[in-house]
């Protein structure tokens, strides 16, 4: 991962592991780091996220049809 972000907590001298590991857990989430390792896990095809897109756009006629919009 070329864009990665290097998280680093410093331990505070009496902090309890199981505050620095809640404070870690935070921080990583907060950098968007986790999200975007689950994004980059499977690799999709451009063709599939088009068809994705596409079916979400149908998806969305269908329901303002229904609504009367």
């Amino acid at each position: 991962m070329r864009n990665s972000v290097y998280q680093r907590n410093n331990y505070q001298q009496g902090e309890p592991f199981e505050v620095m590991l809640r404070r870690f857990f935070r921080d990583i989430q907060q950098s968007g780091l986790l999200t975007e390792i689950k994004k980059r896990r499977f690799r999709e095809k451009s063709i599939s996220r088009e068809k994705i897109r596409e079916s979400a756009r149908r998806k969305m006629v269908r329901k303002k049809i229904k609504r009367g919009y």
